[in-house]
C-alpha cells in the first residue's frame, strides 16, 4: 500500500476536500491520506504544476499524487494517470498540471482513466466534481493496490501531455535572466527559474552586491541593488536580498516583509527578472 496526497484548489471551507477523503477511505480504510495543499489559487493550474515539483521527488518512491485543479471539468480535457522516471503517480486532468514533473522529471509512462471502470459507483450524472468522483477514486484504487497502473486505462504517448508555455532562464550580457515562477507566498518571497549554477557562472560569493531589474510585458516595475546573502540574518530586518531557495533557484524577498506586496510584484511567464553582478566601478 502505497502513500495517497491530495492537492487541490477546493479550499477548506465547505465539504469538497472531506468527500474526497471519503471516497478514498471507502475504497480502502487502511489508507494513508496527506495534503499537499488545498491553497492553490482557483483555476491556477501554473501554480499547481510547480507545486508538484517541489513537492513529489520528497516522497518515497510508489506515492499516489491527486492533483485537481480543473478550469475545464465536464470539457473535453483528458483524466490521466502519468507515471514519473522517479516512480511517483499524479492523477490528474491532463491541462498542463504535469508541466514540470514533465520537463525536469520525465514521465515515464502515461494513462487515459477509463471512467467505465474507474468512476466512483453511483455517481449519477454530476459532471462537476471529478474530483472526488474519478480522481480521488482512482488514486485510492491505485495507491491502495485494488488496481494496477495498467488497469487505470489505455496507454498514450507522453509526448501528448499537455505543457503550459514555458520560458527558459538564459545568460545574455552579463545578465542571468529568467521569469518569477511563483511566490513563497505565506511570506511574499519571488521564487525564479534562475538556476543556482546559471547564478553562479555570473561569478557572485556570498555577500557580494547584485543588481536586480523586474519587468512585465509593458514596462520596469523595480530595479534596486542588494545583498546576495546566505540566509535572511545576513541582512537587516526590512532589507532586500538575494538568496538561494529551497529548490535550489535564485529568489528575492525582504527580511521579515513581503517583497510581492511591497512592489506589487506577480509570477508567471510575462514577470522577468534580470540579475548581475555590480560592476566594480558602481
Amino acid at each position: 500500500m502505497d502513500n495517497l496526497v491530495f492537492q487541490t484548489d477546493f479550499g477548506t471551507m465547505d465539504g469538497a476536500v472531506s468527500a474526497m477523503y471519503g471516497v478514498a477511505l471507502d475504497v480502502c480504510p487502511e489508507l494513508r491520506i496527506f495534503d499537499l495543499t488545498h491553497e492553490i489559487e482557483p483555476y491556477n493550474i501554473w501554480d499547481a504544476s510547480y507545486r508538484l515539483i517541489q513537492t513529489v521527488g520528497y516522497w518515497r518512491k510508489g506515492t499516489v499524487f491527486v492533483s485537481v485543479v480543473d478550469p475545464g471539468v465536464g470539457s473535453t480535457r483528458r483524466s490521466v494517470v502519468a507515471r514519473t522516471k522517479g516512480g511517483h503517480y499524479v492523477v490528474t486532468p491532463d491541462n498542463g498540471t504535469l508541466t514540470h514533473l514533465k520537463r525536469l522529471v520525465g514521465l515515464e509512462e502515461a494513462r487515459i482513466i477509463d471512467e467505465t471502470r474507474n468512476r466512483l459507483p453511483n455517481s449519477g450524472e454530476s459532471y462537476t466534481f471529478h474530483g472526488r468522483d474519478i480522481y480521488a477514486y482512482t488514486g485510492a484504487r491505485l495507491a491502495s493496490g485494488t488496481i494496477t497502473f495498467e488497469e487505470v486505462g489505455d496507454p498514450i504517448d507522453v509526448q501528448s501531455v499537455v505543457e503550459l508555455p514555458v520560458v527558459d532562464p538564459e545568460l545574455r550580457d552579463g545578465w542571468a535572466c529568467g521569469t518569477i515562477d511563483v511566490l513563497d507566498v505565506r511570506f511574499g518571497s519571488l521564487w525564479t527559474n534562475i538556476s543556482r549554477q546559471m547564478f553562479l557562472q555570473l561569478g557572485i560569493k556570498h555577500g557580494d552586491r547584485v543588481e536586480i531589474r523586474i519587468d512585465n510585458d509593458t514596462r520596469t516595475l523595480y530595479r534596486n541593488i542588494m545583498t546576495y546573502a546566505k540566509s535572511f540574518a545576513d541582512v537587516y530586518v526590512g532589507e532586500p536580498l538575494v538568496y538561494i531557495n529551497s529548490l535550489d533557484c535564485v529568489a528575492v524577498a525582504i527580511n521579515q516583509g513581503s517583497f510581492s506586496k511591497a512592489y506589487n510584484i506577480g509570477t508567471g511567464t510575462n514577470w522577468h527578472i534580470s540579475i548581475r553582478r555590480l560592476p566594480d566601478n558602481l
